[in-house]
């Protein structure tokens, strides 16, 4: 028997009366990797901001642990999320911009802070500002927000952006790692290789509306 850990039911999203998700029906089974591609505009990112509780569906339901979003919880408590560019504040380092994160729950000390961007292959003492950092730096430290706090789902949204090959090599290794401690990842990219190489499901997003493909 599936064991679900998010349930999207009859999700429909419009801008100004232009239908964005239409329709959206979907399980993602527990302790898997699931990718979900589309092209730009199709849907998937206003998905996960919607699972993620960024934005609410203007109907339909989705459950995070049998949980409603917007109903029985604003925002998934125990979700890492990387959508769109991650933001940070410019004018200090990366290791301060993640204390920052961190204290806003209060989960995690220096400690696994440091072991995060350890993990990413940065290094927690550089002085560097993170406005100073390359595109490939500041995705980096995106994952080590994510992942810090050992959160039980991931909701990475074009994670790979701004890495070179090496990097996204480093980073697929992390995210398989983390399936096999029992994540459910959610992952959406534009790059076939890193959907066949990495996601046990497959769906696809075209014009609002869900295909699963395997």
């Amino acid at each position: 028997m599936e064991d679900i850990a998010i349930r999207i039911e009859h999700v429909y999203k419009k801008f100004n009366g232009d239908v964005v998700l239409n329709d959206i029906n979907h399980n993602f089974e527990r302790g898997k990797i699931h990718g979900v591609v589309g092209n730009n505009g199709s849907g998937k990112t206003v998905l996960f901001k919607c699972i993620c509780g960024f934005m609410f569906p203007s109907k339909g339901r989705i459950f995070i642990d049998y949980e409603q979003v917007g109903v029985d919880i604003d925002f998934p408590d125990d979700m890492g999320i990387i959508i769109e560019t991650p933001g940070f504040l410019p004018n200090i380092s990366g290791f301060k911009n993640l204390q920052i994160l961190a204290s806003l729950k209060r989960k995690i000390g220096n400690r696994e802070i440091r072991k995060a961007i350890q993990q990413v292959g940065l290094d927690p003492d550089i002085k560097k500002h993170v406005g100073q950092y390359s595109l490939g730096m500041r995705q980096r430290l995106g994952i080590a927000q994510a992942i810090m706090e050992d959160p039980a789902y991931l909701i990475l949204d074009e994670p790979f952006n701004g890495l070179d090959k090496n990097g996204v090599r480093e980073m697929r290794i992390i995210i398989k790692e983390l399936c096999a401690k029992g994540k459910t990842i959610l992952l959406a990219s534009h790059n076939v290789i890193d959907i066949e190489e990495l996601c046990d499901t497959v769906c696809e997003i075209d014009r609002g509306i869900l295909t699963v493909i395997r």
